[in-house]
């Protein structure tokens, strides 16, 4: 190339440049589009009640043949009934739709659940079982295999059941000798083994291909008076030494029974842990004339001014034994079903003075502890339906 025509395209070959340069290092500084936020996880147990005056009716009434009396609030003639069943739990990030209890049986074909714990447990079952009638008018009762309340639905061959076992360890009355109860005033003791499973579900797990354990309403000395009839632990046959409070043997008994799940029970048994119900006794405890006459759920605002253990006061229990729970639970195949938070918002839920027999509060006051039905565990059905056919991939 002439050297004169060199000269001329040089300079221009160093714009060119520089200019390819200034744009690179534009496009370079112009700040990237960010990909659209993912949608919260669904939390089916945190979230909020909404009031819904057109909410469809419950799936059963009053005529349910597996209601327990004092929680059939309809026949008990509570009122505002229709109003309790108008609030409908709202998930935060997702829905919750009503179990389908036809395609629910369905997908459960030849399946067996299990509730075991205390009469909380039960308050489920009876809404569990209530529901599932409706798609099989032939369900019978059915109370093998020790089983305290349940129903075999023979159209599905399903059989859903409840084990009582308050303490899930086994324990027994041993009364003293007259002479020695007027002395100290104590009548005799309840011996716990913490590292024995209650005979009532002990050699039963394998049956079940779906199991919801809980304890904690019976950990009081409300229940076990120290003075009277305390709780005395034994381990491998021999008291433990130094005697355990309540609450150190409520831990220990999770521990071990927790370990007899994740050993004895198959692994291919779905388990959950049910964590506590709370209570709404306002002004005392069941026996200091608390009540719970209330026409609305708390706010949320209210709830920690009810629950939080810091506050001591009357329903402090549940916050209090979730967390020995969870710390039990940590490190295993055993999930937790929290159903804690939403139904701390329902104070207007419960069976209060509609109990169904004459001078019930009078003799034991007002019940603020159970659920009427249909009511409250009816969500919690709700949710348990969709954890299973989560697990069994139909959801």
């Amino acid at each position: 190339m002439a050297p004169k025509l060199r000269f001329l395209l040089l300079p221009r070959l160093m714009f060119l440049s520089f200019l390819l340069l200034l744009l690179y290092s534009v496009l370079l500084r112009r700040p990237t589009t960010s990909p659209p936020a993912s949608s919260p996880p669904c939390d089916l147990f945190s979230g909020r009640w909404v009031f819904q005056p057109d909410n469809p009716k419950p799936l059963y009434d009053e005529t349910c043949p597996f209601h327990r009396n004092a929680w059939n609030c309809i026949r008990n003639k509570r009122e505002n009934m229709g109003r309790l069943n108008s609030w409908r739990w709202v998930p935060n990030g997702c829905g919750l739709s009503r179990i389908d209890p036809a395609r629910f049986l369905g997908l459960i074909r030849n399946m067996n659940i299990g509730f075991v714990g205390d009469s909380l447990n039960e308050n489920f079952l009876v809404s569990f079982l209530c529901i599932l009638k409706v798609a099989d008018p032939g369900a019978k009762k059915w109370k093998k295999k020790k089983a305290w309340r349940g129903a075999y639905f023979p159209k599905f061959n399903v059989t859903v059941a409840y084990h009582r076992a308050v303490l899930l360890a086994k324990y027994q009355w041993q009364p003293k000798p007259f002479a020695d109860t007027v002395q100290d005033g104590v009548k005799g003791i309840y011996r716990v083994d913490v590292d024995t499973p209650a005979d009532d579900w002990v050699n039963i797990t394998s049956f079940y291909d779906v199991l919801i354990f809980n304890t904690g309403h019976w950990w009081g000395y409300d229940k076990f008076p120290k003075e009277t009839m305390p709780l005395v632990f034994y381990s491998k046959g021999r008291p433990i030494d130094p005697p355990l409070e309540i609450s150190q043997g409520f831990e220990v008994v999770l521990e071990h029974m927790v370990s007899h799940i994740q050993r004895k029970v198959p692994a291919k048994t779905l388990k959950f842990w049910r964590l506590q119900s709370p209570r709404h006794f306002y002004g005392g405890e069941w026996n200091q004339n608390g009540s719970c006459l209330f026409d609305k759920p708390l706010d949320e605002n209210e709830l920690d001014l009810w629950f939080d253990p810091s506050n001591n006061g009357v329903n402090k229990e549940a916050r209090r034994l979730n967390h020995f729970i969870k710390n039990a639970l940590q490190g295993t195949n055993i999930k937790l079903l929290d159903l804690t938070r939403l139904s701390e918002f329902r104070a207007d839920a419960h069976p209060a003075i509609w109990l169904g027999k004459q001078d019930a509060v009078a003799i034991w006051g007002q019940d603020c502890m159970h659920w009427c039905l249909p009511g409250v565990p009816d969500t919690w059905v709700d949710i348990l339906a969709k954890l299973i056919l989560n697990d069994l991939g139909t959801e």
